[in-house]
């Protein structure tokens, strides 16, 4: 085999190298989406305005995953109408800067847990904020933070099948 014919074959075979190394970051980069869809189906909520509905859709385990904010920090949220508070792990909490404000016990899914209850400034979702919300810090919540009913709560909540709808309270005047 001559020198030419060689290096013909090596650009040959860099080619197909190059072909199937892109051929499988292209393929896991699309199956990372596919997976993250299925885990967080509402992750890029639009802002609503005033007034508006909010429609979450249930993720492929069955519960309602959307990403909000905490003190205007992206935060991962499981909304969770059985949890009293928002509860953040201790990381999340030191990376919020958030102000432990007293021991407390929390009955949790998993039994009794020992935390420290905290006041977050301001909680949002797809546009929906609330001030001055009731929070809890406790451990073993990874990177998610449970959306409990001190925010829920300010929200008119409805659940059909695989939707839940968060709105503003209508507020009608009293005569």
């Amino acid at each position: 085999m001559s020198e030419q014919e060689g290096g013909v074959r090596r650009m040959g075979l860099g080619m197909m190298l190059l072909f199937w190394v892109l051929l499988l970051g292209l393929g896991t980069w699309w199956l990372q989406g596919v997976l993250e869809r299925r885990e967080n189906p509402n992750a890029h909520l639009a802002d609503v305005d005033a007034g508006e509905t909010l429609t979450l859709e249930r993720n492929a385990s069955g519960h309602f995953v959307a990403t909000g904010r905490i003190n205007g920090e992206p935060v991962p949220f499981l909304l969770d109408t059985g949890a009293t508070y928002v509860a953040v792990s201790g990381t999340l909490a030191e990376r919020l800067d958030l102000e432990r404000q007293g021991e407390a016990w929390f009955s949790t899914a998993n039994g009794r847990a020992r935390g420290h209850l905290t006041t977050l400034d301001t909680v949002s979702l797809g546009g929906l904020t609330a001030r001055e919300v009731r929070g809890s810090i406790s451990g073993g919540l990874g990177d998610k933070a449970l959306l409990g009913m001190s925010y829920l709560g300010r929200f008119d909540i409805a659940i059909s099948g695989d939707r839940m709808t968060l709105e503003a309270p209508s507020r009608t005047p009293s005569g």
